[in-house]
């Protein structure tokens, strides 16, 4: 059977055509937030490890 517009709404041609726009839209975001997420990764597990340094604790006043 051939695909024909015959039996869709008038309006459903401009629903279709605003949900394949929106639909773009948001996989074109979704792909550029998983490219900047892998960027980052690669350069955080590029860079040299920091050591943090050691904390000293602190001691108690004796009388107070």
């Amino acid at each position: 059977m051939a695909d024909t517009n015959v039996f869709k709404p008038k309006g459903d041609a401009k629903n279709e055509a605003t949900t394949k726009t929106a639909r773009a839209i948001i996989d074109g975001e979704a792909a550029a937030r998983i490219a900047k997420t892998a960027r980052l990764r690669e350069a955080r597990l590029a860079q040299e490890p920091v050591e943090e340094p050691v904390k000293k604790a602190k001691k108690k006043a004796a009388g107070k």
